[in-house]
């Protein structure tokens, strides 16, 4: 293949993301209809806050496949951090009484606080353990957010002090803002993940996934790039939970759960581990099903059915159940990964490249060769 036609196809998923970017932005401007899938024309309230809260977690989706499908950490208590940053703006605008920017920056900085103790200790196991510390840290932000409901609000949750947020980010009315604001944080957490992918912490992390010991013995540190990787997902996380605690007024204990874990989970495994857009692709798709399914299952049409339908069809979560189980079955690797599959179709040595560039590097940085003239 010529080297014009290999930066042809370089730079086309780059123009796709561009032109997909441009066309959410101008949504709100257009008067589309998708009957059974958005409730109403894209320039509608409704749909605009569904549109956003699709985009919030697929942004969560993006952070996860950073554990997952960069790191291979399979993580019980990412949504620890989610919950921090929805919790953490709240608490700073309730009880700090800064204005929404501080504010932010408080809850990014609480959840990278956060992500640095409890990362620090998790990844002194790692495998199932791991996912088990995770998972203990998950339950104990739980019980301290139900507990603690003269700060958090408790079983109740902690609504938004509007009076810190500027005025076009409150009320109905403003929906478009929130969407704008929310596409905005999507495109910046895909940025990141992309830096993360495409530099040094990428390649190491994924050489780590494939042979720590390997890269122990280059003389590098596994447990410095997982930590590394673990932190800049964690921030991202807790920027979605800014999304999320701005676009819902509000924040309930159920963001800090491991019940959203697995739920981020099946997104990304839905739309491919290790796939960016795959992450994204799984986080709108699972959102977008969930509403629905929900607004399904209470129609006159299914409660019309039999019994042997209209008990399963009034069930969002068997419904979802059921379709993650087809796709793990008939779609291992996902829907991007079975994209990549039949247009892409990778080599059999790719995976092995991470680690033998590394080694390369290493080899040539102990042995440099000497230029003669």
């Amino acid at each position: 293949m010529s080297r014009s036609s290999k930066n042809v196809r370089r730079f086309v998923p780059v123009g796709i993301g561009v032109i997909l970017v441009v066309f959410m932005a101008v949504l709100p401007l257009l008067n589309l209809s998708l009957p059974g899938i958005l409730p109403t024309p894209t320039y509608m309230p409704g749909t605009l806050a569904l549109l956003s809260l699709c985009m919030v977690f697929a942004a969560l989706a993006l952070s996860y496949n950073l554990l997952l499908g960069t790191s291979g950490m399979l993580s019980f208590g990412h949504a620890l951090y989610f919950g921090a940053g929805a919790y953490g703006l709240g608490i700073a605008l309730e009880h700090l009484g800064v204005p929404l920017w501080p504010g932010v920056f408080v809850a990014l900085l609480g959840g990278m606080v956060i992500a640095l103790a409890t990362g620090a200790v998790s990844m002194r196991v790692s495998g199932i353990p791991f996912a088990m510390v995770t998972l203990a840290f998950a339950q104990a932000g739980s019980v301290l957010v139900r507990r603690n409901s003269d700060i958090t609000g408790g079983e109740e949750g902690l609504s938004l002090n509007t009076d810190s947020v500027p005025d076009a980010l409150v009320g109905v009315v403003n929906t478009r803002n929130l969407y704008w604001l929310t596409l905005a944080i999507l495109v910046v957490v895909y940025l990141v993940a992309l830096w993360v992918d495409k530099s040094r912490l990428g390649h190491l992390a994924r050489a780590t996934r494939e042979n720590e010991q390997r890269v122990r013995v280059l003389g590098l540190s596994p447990f410095t790039v997982r930590l590394t990787v673990f932190v800049i997902a964690a921030v991202l996380a807790s920027l979605a939970g800014v999304a999320y605690m701005l676009l819902q007024s509000g924040t309930v204990p159920r963001a800090v759960s491991a019940d959203l874990t697995i739920t981020i989970l099946v997104m990304v495994v839905l739309g491919g581990v290790g796939f960016r857009w795959g992450a994204i692709v799984g986080g709108v798709l699972y959102t977008l099903l969930d509403q629905r399914l929900t607004v399904l299952a209470g129609s006159e049409a299914v409660a019309g059915l039999p019994d042997v339908l209209r008990i399963p069809l009034s069930e969002p979560l068997f419904l979802l159940g059921a379709l993650f189980i087809l796709v793990v079955m008939f779609l291992p690797g996902g829907i991007a990964g079975t994209v990549d599959k039949l247009f892409r179709r990778r080599g059999p040595g790719h995976d092995e490249s991470t680690l033998e560039e590394i080694d390369d590097a290493a080899t040539q940085a102990e042995h440099p060769v000497e230029v003669r003239a």
